[in-house]
């Protein structure tokens, strides 16, 4: 008899709802850094040079607080779990922000945003079921 090893990833009901319910609260703490920062941005004299540092800080703290959120419920696969919730909450929330700014503009940073949301989800899925 050979053993064969199998990915069992919970998908259930449960899982996809911690993983609305992660995604919703990393894209509700984007919104809430980026409201923050813009006021920062307009009543004082931030160098334009740390605008990307501060946005690509907010991506890893909204990332990290959807994963500690999503963790709560699931029982394995912090690494599975937190990419999809990197992948998820990349492309809403380049969603939502389009939405905002009122354009859409597809460009390879989109693609480099969805690549570094991806490692930072699994990164961060690892990190909040190793601590749960």
């Amino acid at each position: 008899m050979t053993k064969t090893s199998k990915l069992s990833v919970d998908t259930s009901n449960s899982a996809f709802l911690s993983l609305l319910k992660g995604t919703f609260w990393a894209i509700s703490t984007s919104l809430v850094c980026v409201l923050i920062f813009a006021f920062v941005i307009k009543f004082t004299t931030i160098s334009e040079t740390f605008i990307s540092p501060i946005n690509q800080g907010i991506k890893v703290l909204s990332i990290l607080v959807g994963a500690f959120v999503m963790s709560k419920k699931l029982k394995s696969n912090g690494w599975f779990w937190g990419l999809i919730l990197g992948i998820t909450y990349t492309i809403l929330a380049f969603l939502v922000f389009s939405i905002l700014d009122g354009e859409f503009h597809f460009t390879l940073s989109l693609l480099n945003d969805i690549a570094f949301g991806s490692v930072l989800g699994l990164i961060s899925g690892i990190i909040a079921f190793s601590i749960k």
